[in-house]
């Protein structure tokens, strides 16, 4: 080979992308077609020195050829160009002196800061639940410390039980009701023309005896009541025996009439005339003093008095 000769097998036919420079187009190189090899693909490809100023490929394009000054840029120096604009510029820029999108709770564009409020009752809610549970353990140390004797090894703390000390039971508020007087037919003190009978059952008393004789004015009853030994209000109870219709009798304590009479009801409903079928219980507040008591009942005018009696008995109100 000589110098200016190269032979057939020239640089520009070796290299594929020869076409891209003068020296190669003048010697006829011209790119593949195709684009790239691949199908259906466009070839946008240029060769180096190519150039577009202000308007589009084929409307008037311009180019410089390899290694020649590039024409100058439409407007003059310190314009801007009509092909750029700048980012603020642009709808929701974000440049110096553009419309700037708001921010807070009301906006979607912005973004929200830190939630120092949540953040606040947060950290105050961490340090109220890290104090209670230092004065729940604080408790339940002591509540430990309290229960002690009950633990493996030690003798276990006296209960409410185990009083050491006498302590009143529950039967002894019962002995103290059972103890209030009480007395029947054969123990009353009776006024002339009374008696006592057991012609039919149900009496209570001993024997079935019950007092008779008290269907009449002026009849009365008497009941020396001994051993109160706390003066207040206690509880009249009177048994008694109608033949199936309501009856009544005055009460009175020492010495003192009641204001009403002592309702004896037929509250059982009892057929009239059946005696055996009519017994039945009453009762009535009285006021008794500390020791002795005298509680007297008595058949006078307006009383329904066709009855019998069969005891009497102090109760607690």
């Amino acid at each position: 080979m000589t110098p200016g000769n190269n032979g057939a097998s020239t640089p520009e036919d070796d290299d594929p992308f020869g076409y891209l420079y003068a020296d190669g187009q003048a010697n006829g190189a011209q790119p593949p077609s195709g684009g790239y090899g691949y199908p259906n693909s466009v070839n946008r490809v240029r060769p180096v020195g190519t150039r577009q100023y202000g308007a589009p490929q084929g409307q008037g394009a311009q180019t410089a050829a390899y290694g020649q000054a590039a024409p100058p840029q439409q407007g003059a120096y310190g314009q801007p160009n009509a092909h750029y604009a700048a980012p603020e510029t642009f709808p929701g820029g974000g440049g110096p002196g553009g419309p700037q999108q708001p921010s807070g709770h009301g906006g979607g564009g912005g973004r929200r800061g830190p939630n120092t409020k949540g953040l606040l009752i947060g950290a105050v809610a961490v340090v109220a639940a890290v104090v209670i549970g230092i004065a729940v353990a604080m408790t339940s140390s002591g509540s430990d410390d309290d229960k002690g004797g009950n633990e493996a090894g030690g003798d276990p703390a006296p209960t409410q039980a185990e009083s050491t000390g006498p302590s009143p039971s529950a039967s002894d508020g019962a002995d103290e009701e059972v103890k209030l007087p009480s007395t029947d037919a054969k123990t009353l003190r009776l006024s002339p023309g009374m008696g006592t009978a057991s012609d039919f059952e149900g009496a209570e008393a001993d024997g079935g005896v019950y007092v008779t004789g008290f269907n009449q004015v002026g009849a009365k009853i008497t009941w020396t009541v001994d051993g109160i030994e706390k003066a207040g209000g206690y509880r009249l109870n009177v048994r008694y025996g109608i033949p199936g219709k309501d009856a009544d009798a005055t009460l009175v304590v020492n010495g003192k009439p009641s204001a009403r009479p002592l309702n004896m009801k037929n509250f059982g409903g009892t057929p009239e005339g059946d005696w055996e079928k009519g017994w039945q219980t009453t009762w009535a507040n009285v006021n008794l003093t500390k020791g002795t008591n005298t509680i007297e009942l008595a058949c006078n005018e307006g009383n329904k008095c066709d009855l019998v009696l069969d005891k009497l008995s102090i109760g607690t109100e």
